[in-house]
């Protein structure tokens, strides 16, 4: 089992940034064969996948997103991050990261989701 801390959202103007941390309970983001996602929901609209990054740093990045931003791990602090710039308001949503742990347990997990609010 592991839990997975979301912190870092918040109220920012358009063209501003935030950095997003997702935490784990346990050491799983250094297992190649492990992946973190970021999802985001917005109000009205079906959950979308915003970046990946496996264990391996495989990173993809949705087109929506691509060039704005990043995906980035921290191992010895069991940390994910997305850092997301030149924030637009179709880009408030609630952002979750989510795991897919196949050793040295398997199971899916998700983090609770923290509000992001791009609003002048």
């Amino acid at each position: 089992q592991v839990q997975l801390v979301v912190s870092g959202g918040g109220l920012v103007q358009p063209g501003g940034s935030l950095s997003l941390s997702c935490a784990a309970s346990r050491s799983i983001f250094s297992f190649v064969v492990n992946a973190i996602y970021w999802y985001r929901q917005a109000p009205g609209k079906k959950r979308e996948l915003v970046a990946t990054i496996t264990g391996d740093d495989v990173k993809n990045d949705a087109d929506t997103v691509k060039g704005l931003f990043t995906v980035s791990r921290n191992n010895s602090a069991s940390t994910v991050y997305l850092q997301m710039n030149s924030l637009k308001p179709e880009d408030t949503a609630i952002y979750y990261c989510y795991a897919r742990v196949r050793t040295p347990f398997v199971g899916n997990y998700w983090g609770q989701g923290t509000q992001v609010t791009v609003s002048s």
